[in-house]
């Protein structure tokens, strides 16, 4: 057996996974670890990285090769090499997802839309990292402001059959466009469901840069709510690939690339936690 590592350290959540190549049957995801990203990005990098050495059963010293991916990459010192998440993603939507050609990646802070070959490889890519519009954390800004917990969001906006018109995508705005509806009276599924959509639109626009074309995987932590899944079929006219895995999706391409590199160096990852 023969163990790598894919370490995505993400603004918000930093994602670790341990993949394994028998030779025979090809990569196999064996475990995964979720950790909050917070102030001490080097810290949660060795945390994720060590938990998901914990469930795969294995001592961090049998992982061969390590690559990092994510905002906070080049803070894994214990990685033996760094490489975008526009890559990762690709590579780890090509192989949870087999077929695709779009990705649409969903997470806390930022959204990109990448259009990939056969066999996972980046055509061409666009990017939203300025605006937290179609993000987790503006989601996370209107389950605020209705006083409901983010894991309701999704479900509860299923509900809305009349859903109310979002004028802005500005997380900074939005908050008066809520507040206004609730005032009115609005049902909270109808405003949740106008979010949804909102985020779907500007998400959409932004994609169709690249162009879209199918088959379309989402990726990303947002990805986890079925309400945002939902509203970007609907704007898209076209089903998503969603895997269950897909919050991983950057870790899970950086250990495939880790699998490979290992291959082709003859130096093994050094396990050396930066803290004791």
């Amino acid at each position: 057996m023969r163990f790598a590592a894919g370490v995505d350290v993400g603004s918000t959540q930093t994602k670790a996974v341990i993949m394994e190549d028998n030779g025979g049957g090809g990569p196999r995801l064996v475990a995964r670890a979720l950790v909050d990203t917070g102030a001490h990005v080097q810290k949660a990098a060795e945390h994720g990285f060590l938990a998901a050495c914990r469930e795969a059963g294995i001592p961090a010293q049998e992982v061969g090769f390590v690559v990092g991916t994510g905002y906070g990459r080049y803070k894994i010192t214990f990685g033996n090499a760094q490489m975008t998440e526009i890559t990762c993603h690709a590579r780890g939507a090509a192989f949870l997802c087999p077929g695709t050609r779009t990705v649409i990646d969903m997470g806390g802070q930022d959204s990109k839309a990448i259009s990939i070959g056969a066999q996972g490889e980046v055509l061409d890519f666009v990017m939203n990292d300025k605006c937290a519009a179609g993000t987790g954390r503006f989601l996370e800004n209107a389950a605020d402001v209705m006083g409901i917990s983010l894991d309701e969001v999704g479900p509860l906006s299923l509900q809305g059959k009349q859903p109310v018109k979002i004028t802005t995508v500005c997380t900074v705005f939005v908050e008066s466009d809520i507040l206004s509806y609730l005032a009115q009276g609005k049902k909270p599924e109808d405003i949740l469901n106008g979010v949804h959509l909102a985020i779907a639109r500007r998400t959409v626009s932004l994609a169709r840069r690249v162009p879209i074309e199918p088959q379309i995987a989402l990726t990303g932590g947002v990805a986890r709510n079925i309400g945002m899944v939902r509203a970007l079929e609907q704007v898209l006219g076209a089903n998503l690939q969603v895997s269950a895995e897909a919050h991983f999706t950057g870790a899970i391409g950086a250990a495939l690339f880790a699998l490979e590199k290992m291959d082709q160096s003859f130096e093994s990852a050094i396990w050396r936690p930066a803290h004791a």
